[in-house]
């Protein structure tokens, strides 16, 4: 695969297999990195740390070039599954801090829940909102606080006008 970094030599075969086929497919597009970010949700430089084995895409970035590559259904359900046995193998980052270890429980999910998570599944604007333990909900709280303050004004606007 001429024109790309080599990838570590360290890599799990299946991040390896994964990301080679990857790079397949977007030279089959004959898009450029930047090309492909402007038909895709994901920037240029996630596109190149995907590439590059940096960082394991999320499913529907994979879905994504599938759908501009002209991958039929069958090839795209193959991709997919590389793509899960690839992200159960994906080396951890070594940066972890102390309050972000991996835990050992099933999916290797970060405890703490502020730093890197090992299913990049969904992008950052679907996953759930990181809230405080026994924290209320500010929004939810301002809104209820507009609604009495809308209901007290419409009330004595109908007291005054009689």
């Amino acid at each position: 695969m001429s024109g790309w970094q080599a990838l570590p030599d360290d890599l799990p075969p299946e991040v390896r297999h994964f990301v080679e086929q990857l790079r397949r497919l977007k030279d089959r597009t004959g898009l450029s990195l930047v090309a492909l970010g402007a038909r895709t949700a994901y920037s240029k430089s996630s596109w190149h740390r995907y590439l590059n084995a940096s960082q394991p895409p999320p499913r529907q970035a994979v879905a994504a070039l599938c759908r501009i590559a002209g991958l039929d259904g069958t090839d795209a359900e193959r991709l997919t599954v590389r793509w899960e046995l690839a992200v159960q193998a994906w080396p951890r980052p070594a940066s972890a801090t102390e309050g972000d270890k991996v835990s050992a429980t099933e999916g290797g999910r970060v405890s703490g829940g502020e730093g890197y998570e090992d299913d990049p599944t969904l992008p950052w604007w679907d996953e759930p909102p990181r809230r405080k333990p026994g924290g209320i909900n500010r929004l939810l709280l301002a809104a209820v606080l507009l609604l009495v303050l809308l209901l007290a004004v419409g009330i004595a606007g109908a007291v005054a006008s009689g």
